[in-house]
């Protein structure tokens, strides 16, 4: 008799053990804090939600990328979230419904159904933060910033930022003389 090994993760699963995810912990603060100093607040979007909620706006990638099951008590689908952003976009559009522009930031877990092809893992961490109701160029000024700072923050060592936006460009330039 074969007996198969009960404490296996999946695959692209991993645990974080104490010294990493101390690490881990510490470089959450810090993003949160960045944050938190430009004036964004922080939200945590549910883990699960109802599938339509979790793709709204998105594209099939992201459709393939989130888990499904049914909702015993309602028989909906349900999703477990591989994204948080339209999570985000729904906390602003419908529960802040806000007259002034809206800051808001989110760090969490998101659940892929394939191993990120950056990553290779599955269940990552996500951080970000979102602009609301300013389309000017100060806001993509404003994001670019923030990003900026978060990268250096993690400690990216080099980033390569490709503009698509001649508004953005023009104002990186006139604003550097």
């Amino acid at each position: 008799m074969t007996t198969s090994p009960r404490w296996l993760l999946p695959e692209g699963i991993e645990e974080i053990l104490p010294a990493p995810a101390r690490q881990l912990e510490i470089l959450s603060r810090r993003l949160l804090d960045h944050f938190d100093r430009w004036g964004y607040d922080f939200v945590i979007p549910p883990l699960v939600d109802y599938l339509e909620s979790l793709l709204v706006g998105s594209g099939h990638d992201l459709d393939l990328q989130t888990f499904k099951l049914t909702d015993q008590l309602s028989g909906r689908t349900l999703g477990i979230r591989a994204d948080m952003t339209p999570q985000v976009a729904r906390i602003d559009a419908h529960h802040l419904r806000a007259t002034a522009p809206t800051r808001l930031c989110y760090l969490g877990t998101v659940l892929h159904t394939r191993p990120d092809g950056f990553a290779g893992a599955r269940s990552l961490l996500q951080v970000g933060a979102e602009l609301y109701g300013h389309a000017g160029v100060e806001s993509d000024m404003e994001i670019l910033q923030l990003m900026a700072g978060t990268l250096d923050i993690a400690g990216v060592p080099t980033v390569y930022l490709d503009l698509g936006h001649v508004g953005i460009y023009r104002a990186i330039v006139a604003s550097a003389g």
